[in-house]
């Protein structure tokens, strides 16, 4: 996830968008701090398999209290590789999202909608050798955001990829097929036509585990024509 690496900026979504409100505050104004990669490379943290706890991948699991979180249980599984094709091994990645009835467990989501004392939202995992994750969650609920009138977010689940340094911090959401809400939503609708596409996960079959939950497919491509676009704060 090196930072000098080639990315196709036609792909990604502008920095500031009319229809996204809070771009106008969020969006950088300012040339970016450069930072030495070689520095970077020194002090920052290394992810390894010591910082995952074996029920961190499991959402389904690492949030109970008392009982099994509501909702429709869902594997969310992929491959992280670069603008060559290859996989990516040894990648930290972290997922949150809101639960079934789409509510966050955050003190600022005041939304009208129940708190699932079962469901944490949130999750992380290291790629295989084979640049391949794998999670268990409740597949989210939509909710209200307020950034127009009768403005719902649709299902997603955000996800953050960190190469070598926080510095190579990288962050997407992933959709699921045939939202209707897709259409409506600015964020989503802020991603050139072309590059949309690559942020909505495939049903599979093969994935779905019988009896227990259905399965999505959703690669992560870094950077190259083909990049999974990113959110740029």
């Amino acid at each position: 996830m090196s930072t000098t690496s080639w990315r196709d900026w036609e792909s990604q979504p502008p920095h500031i968008d009319q229809g996204y409100k809070s771009t106008a505050l969020r969006g950088p104004s300012q040339s970016l701090v450069k930072i030495d990669p070689e520095l970077a490379g020194m002090t920052g943290p290394a992810f390894g398999n010591e910082v995952i706890g074996a029920l961190d991948h499991d959402l389904t699991c690492n949030g109970r209290i008392n009982g099994e979180p509501q909702g429709e249980r869902i594997v969310v599984t992929g491959r992280v590789l670069d603008e060559h094709g290859n996989l990516v091994p040894n990648t930290l990645i972290e997922i949150w999202q809101a639960n079934a009835a789409g509510r966050y467990v955050h003190k600022k989501d005041q939304h009208d909608a129940p708190l699932d004392p079962n469901f944490l939202g949130a999750g992380r995992c290291l790629t295989d050798d084979q640049g391949r994750y794998r999670f268990y969650t409740i597949r989210p609920g939509a909710y209200p955001w307020g950034n127009h009138p009768n403005a719902w977010r649709p299902n997603h689940i955000h996800f953050s990829l960190f190469g070598p340094t926080i510095a190579t911090r990288l962050i997407t959401q992933m959709y699921f097929p045939g939202d209707p809400l897709l259409a409506f939503d600015p964020i989503f609708e802020s991603i050139p036509k072309a590059a949309r596409s690559r942020l909505v996960s495939e049903f599979s079959l093969d994935v779905t585990e019988e009896g227990f939950a259905l399965g999505y497919v959703f690669d992560i491509v870094l950077r190259g024509t083909d990049a999974t676009p990113m959110e740029v704060d």
